[in-house]
């Protein structure tokens, strides 16, 4: 038979270790909880973002991400983030059908569109410099349960569920290149494929 002190300390072990894979497996999933309130409700310190819609960092914060007023306001979004390149973010809901998501000609200028599954804090897909290039191109979002039709000459993008963030950026060059970095950013854009139509932008 057992000693007792052994008992606790088998049953103080056991109970450790199911804490920590709780803390493990759910941290991620609050983090990103966390970031998914402070997205919609504060934005980029301006507002809150309405989920499936696109929202670019200012050009004031981007310039001067310490000293301005909207980043002093907690902002989650781009304080500490890289000081080369514009933020674009937005949550999206797949949950009333698939939505579009358009890119402009960078004309060869690094950007990336990142595709994060929040239940998982992974991310599955890429659209930009270095997965399909700088051309202007529209990519169909769908939840993997889908079952439509791809618009002819439109790429789809899966994602395991009808939750998604996602996260944008585009290279600014130089200090003279922020207005232009940010008119891209902007361009960068999500419509309902309900709304869609072809060439829109």
């Amino acid at each position: 038979m057992m000693p007792i002190e052994y008992e606790h300390l088998l049953i103080f072990g056991s109970v450790m270790s199911a804490s920590w894979f709780l803390v493990i497996y759910f941290w991620p999933r609050m983090l990103l909880s966390v970031y998914k309130r402070a997205l919609l409700v504060k934005g980029f310190g301006d507002g809150p973002i309405p989920v499936n819609t696109l929202y670019t960092q200012p050009k004031k914060l981007f310039a001067e991400p310490i000293t301005s007023q909207t980043a002093s306001s907690s902002n989650l979004m781009t304080v500490g983030v890289n000081h080369d390149t514009l933020s674009t973010a937005g949550w999206v809901d797949l949950s009333k059908g698939p939505l579009v998501l358009h890119v402009p000609d960078m004309n060869d200028r690094y950007y990336s569109v990142q595709f994060t599954d929040p239940l998982k804090n992974t991310n599955f897909a890429y659209v930009g410099t270095r997965t399909t290039g700088t051309q202007a191109g529209d990519y169909l979002i769908t939840w993997s349960g889908w079952k439509g039709q791809v618009p002819g000459g439109m790429q789809q993008v899966s994602s395991p569920n009808k939750s998604v963030l996602l996260l944008g950026r585009v290279l600014v060059k130089s200090d003279g290149d922020v207005a232009m970095a940010y008119d891209l950013s902007k361009q960068i854009k999500l419509t309902a494929l309900s709304q869609w139509t072809p060439g829109q932008q």
